[in-house]
C-alpha cells in the first residue's frame, strides 16, 4: 500500500518500511508521529478513501542538510558578503498506513459527550457545601485586594538617579505641543 502524504509545504510517496527527510517537525528521536494530510492512498492501480486516514511514522532522528553557502557581491564597490546556512530535517520512518484517525476522532467525541454529563452533576451540590466553597472565595479574593495597594505605593518612589530624565522629558513635551 502507498500513500502521498504533505508535510513541511512538501508532497512524498510513501510505503510502510520506507525512510524520508522531510522538514523539521516538533519531536526527539522514538517518538511516533501520525501524519494526517494524506492526499492520495491506494494499493497497486486500486486507489483508497483519504477519508480518516493517516500515515503513522517513527522518528528515527533530527538531522541538519549540508551548508549551504550564500555569497553576495557587488562589483567595482567592494561590498562581498558571506553567510552559510544548514536546513533542519527530521528523518522519518514510515510505520503504518491505516485509519488510526478514525479512531483517535471518536475518542474525543466520546470524552465531549462524557463532559457535560458530569458539569450538571457538580452545580447540582447541596446548600451546605455551596456555604462552605463561598468562605474560601472570599478568603482569596482578600488578599489580591491587599497586594494591589501595595504596588500602586511602590510606584510613586522614585529616586534621585530618575529625576533628571524625568525634567528632561518635562521640558520636551510643552515643546511638542507647540509645534502641532
Amino acid at each position: 500500500m502507498f500513500a502521498i502524504v504533505r508535510t513541511g509545504g512538501k508532497q512524498y510517496r510513501v510505503a510502510p518500511g520506507d525512510k524520508i527527510v522531510v522538514e523539521k517537525l516538533a519531536g526527539n528521536a522514538g517518538d511516533s508521529i501520525d501524519l494526517t494530510d494524506v492526499l492520495l492512498a491506494g494499493e497497486g492501480s486500486d486507489l483508497k478513501s483519504t477519508d480518516g486516514l493517516v500515515v503513522a511514522a517513527e522518528i528515527i532522528a533530527q538531522a541538519k542538510a549540508d551548508k549551504v553557502t550564500v555569497f553576495k557581491k557587488r562589483r567595482r564597490h567592494n561590498y562581498r558578503r558571506k553567510r552559510g546556512h544548514r536546513q533542519q530535517h527530521t528523518i522519518l520512518k514510515i510505520v503504518s498506513i491505516g485509519g488510526k484517525g478514525a479512531a483517535k476522532k471518536a475518542a474525543p467525541k466520546a470524552e465531549a459527550a462524557e463532559k457535560p454529563a458530569a458539569a450538571p452533576a457538580k452545580t447540582e451540590a447541596p446548600a451546605a457545601e455551596k456555604k462552605a466553597a463561598a468562605p474560601k472565595a472570599d478568603k482569596a479574593a482578600a488578599p489580591k485586594a491587599e497586594k494591589a495597594p501595595a504596588k500602586k505605593e511602590a510606584a510613586p518612589k522614585a529616586s534621585t538617579k530618575d529625576a533628571a530624565p524625568a525634567k528632561a522629558a518635562a521640558k520636551k513635551a510643552p515643546a511638542a505641543k507647540a509645534k502641532k
